[in-house]
């Protein structure tokens, strides 16, 4: 699929791939009847990686990437993850708020050239319950804010083996890629 393909889309469903040793995602459109479309990424989380690194393929035979995302260092609680194209130039980056973290998962989202914004789970009574009660399947919700206006959200579904979410993108102007590294880390980087 092509940049401008991904761009348009309003609505992205991502969806976990179950494999032993590796975390995959197949990011598609959203069909009018509210259905899966067309593939439009395939994400592979690096094994062993040194540093965590993320690519997003432009499809699962892996031979064309749109962008791609590593730690900037090895261990850090608050680590900041670069988003690159596929030439290396800068899209963006994230970090997790450590701090903030703490009772309820909060992120800040950077985009190359614009304004920073914020996500946050939505509820702090289901981030509190998954924390105590390791109800890591459990449904969650992140809404991405800049100024108080939404930029995007991501809502993970109820499932036990693959996990499956639905990202809602509200500004027009948001690089489609920055959206999905961040949807991807929402569920690869999480529990650390």
């Amino acid at each position: 699929m092509d940049l401008a393909t991904l761009q348009a889309q309003q609505t992205l469903f991502i969806k976990q791939r179950f494999t032993m040793m590796i975390n995959r995602y197949e990011v598609t459109s959203v069909q009018p009847d509210g259905t899966p479309g067309t593939q439009l990424a395939f994400v592979e989380q690096k094994r062993m990686a040194f540093k965590e690194q993320v690519t997003l393929y432009r499809d699962d035979s892996k031979t064309g990437v749109f962008a791609a995302f590593k730690a900037r260092s090895v261990i850090d609680l608050g680590a900041t993850y670069d988003v690159t194209d596929e030439n290396g130039a800068p899209i963006g980056l994230f970090k997790k708020d450590f701090a903030k973290s703490l009772l309820r998962s909060t992120w800040h989202v950077e985009p190359a050239g614009g304004a920073r914004f914020t996500g946050q789970e939505r509820s702090l009574p289901i981030a509190l319950l998954r924390r105590f009660a390791d109800l890591t399947f459990w449904p969650y919700h992140f809404d991405f804010v800049r100024d108080g206006q939404p930029v995007f959200s991501v809502v993970k579904k109820f499932a036990l083996v693959r996990d499956k979410y639905t990202v809602q993108i509200h500004d027009p102007a948001i690089d489609r890629r920055l959206v999905v590294a961040m949807a991807v880390a929402l569920d690869a980087l999480q529990a650390r």
